[in-house]
């Protein structure tokens, strides 16, 4: 059973100012969004419990892009934080721009995730976003392909082959072949190729 809770529940997404706002005071309740996304809805942060976890993890949505993941830590001493966070996405940022951390309980944790998400967010442009879609996308395309026991074109065996003389021929085809031996075997010996 897939559950959906808001993540902070009651507030504006978590963004920040751009630089260009610097020295003014916003309030608790204003919100600057960065251009590229000024004229839509933002939406909330959110979290789902994963179904695959044996201990316990939340995957953190920002409408339909997984940002993070908030979860128990599992096979570290006691003394040691129990929880740890990561936020961000690839493909869609850079490396280093997504950050992660340890926290002594889940709402330290999660109040760490939002401060590092408002970062990350103010760093994004609809195309990173669009970015992360396409990977997702492709990666339920491929897998529903090797379910249906399709394979990717990459994974075809492929008897195309490149002529010296410039050509493409199919290998396979004898009446291909004939004709390009001569060129194959001439460029072997210009460049002391041998069987």
């Amino acid at each position: 059973m897939e559950m959906s809770v808001f993540l902070w529940p009651g507030r504006l997404p978590p963004i920040g100012p751009p630089s260009n706002t610097a020295g003014t005071t916003h309030s608790a309740r204003a919100i600057c969004l960065p251009p590229s996304i000024a004229l839509q809805r933002m939406p909330e942060l959110t979290r789902r419990r994963s179904t695959e976890a044996r201990a316990e993890c939340w995957h953190i949505y920002y409408g339909d892009i997984h940002a993070g993941t908030i979860a128990i830590r599992t096979g570290n001493p006691h003394d040691e934080d129990p929880w740890e966070w990561h936020c961000g996405f690839y493909p869609g940022s850079e490396p280093g721009e997504q950050q992660s951390g340890t926290a002594a309980t889940f709402d330290e944790a999660r109040a760490d995730f939002e401060a590092a998400w408002q970062v990350f967010l103010s760093k994004r442009t609809e195309a990173d976003f669009q970015a992360w879609r396409d990977q997702r996308d492709w990666t339920a395309r491929k897998y529903a392909m090797w379910e249906a026991g399709e394979k990717l074109a990459s994974q075809k065996p492929c008897s195309l082959m490149k002529c010296p003389c410039g050509e493409t021929f199919d290998s396979h085809r004898l009446e291909h072949t004939v004709i390009h031996v001569p060129h194959i075997t001439e460029a072997q010996r210009a460049h002391e190729i041998r069987n």
